[in-house]
């Protein structure tokens, strides 16, 4: 039987429990007049990169994902994405973080519905590994649609000044969420390239495993990809609220061989 959503779904490192689930008619454009300086210069960012409605132009996108933690283990996965709906689909040729105990391919999707796991083309129904599918499945969508995704509603803006890095001047934006029940969220602390306005770095927190105190720094590397900017080579590690890199490390992400319109259907996303 499929693990239902509802039973199994978890707060991600992303925090898909703040998204809204974005439609064609609930896109919010970019030109609109914003009351606050904070959302207005995410506004001029993603009329740079890219606003939510241009990837549901686009309607899907594939890709290969790399990610290796600091002692080696890497993951390497084929990704699908469908936009409307946000449909995630993972195969797994490499998975040293994810499941390293299995042998062979692993498969993983988010049907619309469901999250459903397969190892060598057999479906796995083990709640606990469900459960690290419904993590991967939403964390790895929100953080490749994350840059179009800043203007989602019930994001709080708050414009924190300048600040001069390595000779580059920035303008700071930090990015909260409305809480439900009084629950800690997440940040995001933003650095905007005054003369590029791309997104260079950014800060965010991760509230729900406490960490809030020492937050981690991301650093961003662009593509232009179907006239579209995509942060496609990502390094991150633990700083401080100045963004100061604290000692250790860096874990590694990168994207490659990014294309959009491939032609998907829900169908490229079930459990069949």
């Amino acid at each position: 039987m499929k693990l239902k959503l509802t039973s199994i779904y978890i707060l991600s490192i992303v925090l898909i429990s703040c998204k809204s689930e974005i439609t064609k008619q609930e896109v919010i454009e970019s030109n609109a007049t914003y009351q606050n300086k904070g959302r207005e210069l995410v506004s001029k960012t993603l009329d740079k990169l890219g606003i939510y409605n241009d990837l549901l132009e686009r309607k899907d996108v594939v890709y290969t994902y790399s990610y290796q933690t600091p002692d080696g283990k890497k993951d390497i996965s084929t990704e699908k994405y469908l936009f409307d709906g946000e449909l995630s689909y993972g195969l797994y040729d490499k998975h040293e973080r994810t499941f390293p105990d299995l042998t062979g391919q692993i498969e993983q999707g988010y049907d619309g519905e469901t999250f459903w796991l397969r190892h060598n083309g057999e479906t796995l129904n083990d709640t606990t590994r469900l459960k690290r599918v419904a993590f991967n499945r939403p964390t790895n969508f929100y953080w490749f649609a994350m840059m179009q995704k800043l203007l989602d509603p019930g994001l709080i803006y708050d414009y924190l000044g300048e600040k001069k890095i390595n000779n580059t001047n920035y303008e700071i934006v930090k990015i909260s969420f409305t809480s439900k029940d009084n629950k800690p969220t997440d940040i995001y602390q933003l650095y905007i390239n005054k003369e590029t306005l791309f997104i260079d770095q950014f800060l965010f927190t991760v509230a729900d495993y406490g960490v809030v105190e020492t937050p981690f720094l991301m650093i961003l590397k662009y593509e232009e990809i179907d006239d579209l900017w995509i942060p496609s080579k990502r390094l991150y590690k633990k700083s401080n609220w100045e963004a100061d890199v604290l000692e250790g490390p860096w874990i590694k992400v990168n994207w490659s061989d990014i294309k959009f319109n491939n032609n998907l259907s829900k169908t490229d996303f079930t459990n069949m």
